[in-house]
């Protein structure tokens, strides 16, 4: 009789808690660059500088983005269907996202005209309060939902430009679908350069 030997159900308990963790760490590595990913069904081009971009014969509809923001109200970015799109999804708590915060908040000015809209998408912060500082130290123009448990990010369907790293930037098109993608942070430049086709797109 040998002896410590797990129960059958300490080692279904193991198993389970193993693949979550699997799970959990493939679907987002924090403030690290990720890889462009996907599978043969994404169809994307892999540019310069991560970005990543999709055909629009091949782009898939973005999946149901909506909660709360971190004012506390109700946001649906399929409400926003006409615009371009711009999600960042980002931290108060990662370099990168303070460095490319203030990028953000010009282009977000500079294309609000031209029927651009940013949001945001805050994860991993515990306290709301410190998003909300965050957004009022960078003065970021736009909403952002609280998504502090990373729900959101996992409703990207598979196959999809989808946010492997904090920060990521997902572009989606006037019709709804996802059209782009970056991992990582972006300078000035490399975000105009990400949306001004979709821009220009009718």
């Amino acid at each position: 009789m040998s002896a410590c030997r797990p129960r059958r159900t300490s080692r279904r308990r193991i198993a389970l808690f193993a693949a979550g963790a699997a799970a959990a760490s493939l679907a987002l590595s924090a403030c690290a660059e990720g890889t462009s990913g996907g599978s043969a069904q994404t169809r994307f081009v892999q540019g310069k500088n991560g970005i990543a971009t999709v055909p629009k014969a091949d782009r898939q509809p973005a999946p149901d983005l909506s909660g709360k923001t971190t004012a506390g109200k109700a946001l649906d970015v399929a409400g926003y269907k006409g615009k371009v799109v711009v999600l960042n999804v980002w931290g108060s708590w990662c370099g990168p996202c303070i460095a490319e915060a203030p990028n953000f908040a010009k282009v977000a000015d500079e294309t609000k005209a031209k029927g651009v809209q940013f949001v945001g998408i805050n994860t991993r912060d515990a306290e709301v309060v410190q998003a909300v500082n965050f957004e009022e130290q960078h003065k970021m123009p736009y909403p952002s939902l609280y998504d502090p448990k990373g729900k959101l990010l996992l409703r990207f369907p598979p196959g999809s430009l989808n946010p492997q790293s904090v920060p990521s930037t997902i572009v989606i098109d006037r019709h709804g679908k996802i059209a782009a993608r970056s991992l990582g942070p972006l300078t000035k430049g490399d975000l105009r350069k990400l949306i001004d086709p979709l821009i220009a797109e009718k």
